[in-house]
């Protein structure tokens, strides 16, 4: 019998801060700065400041982005694991949209684990997200790498 992905009444739900906390834009620049340059990096994350928080599904956000997801004994993911298990709020996560056109997937510039904590506990959580688009990066200089 498939295994029901829907958690169970009594499973610990996900709750959340209404906005990300303000060490994770310094944490999403850092990231970002490793894809790109620091000045693109910088609107990107300037970007996320101003979007809404919207909501996407925990097991979209993991197909978006191609990455795998960690297991309970990551120790990031074991400490959201026991921040859900004890009702604490986790901070909503940072996007950058990717492009299917190019092949390029989403990035989660910043909260990968709180988004496997989320979906170990539902795959159908719904995390909060503040999406950039890569659109709103300056062209690179002639020349720049």
């Amino acid at each position: 019998m498939a295994k029901d992905s829907r958690k169970s009444d009594d499973a610990a739900s996900v709750i959340w801060l209404p906005e990300p906390e303000e060490h994770d834009y310094p944490a999403a620049e850092r990231y970002l700065a490793l894809l790109t340059d620091a000045i693109n990096a910088a609107l990107i994350v300037q970007s996320m400041r101003n979007a809404p928080v919207t909501h996407q599904l925990a097991k979209d956000i993991l197909r978006a982005s191609g990455l795998p997801l960690l297991t309970p004994q990551n120790a990031h993911v074991a400490a959201d694991l026991a921040k859900i298990a004890t009702g604490k709020k986790l901070s909503p996560v940072l996007l950058v949209r990717g492009n299917m056109n190019a092949g390029v997937a989403a990035q989660i510039a910043d909260g990968y684990h709180r988004v496997c904590a989320s979906y170990l506990t539902d795959e159908n959580t719904p995390i909060p997200v503040k999406l950039a688009d890569p659109g709103t990066q300056v062209p690179a200089r002639p020349g720049a790498r």
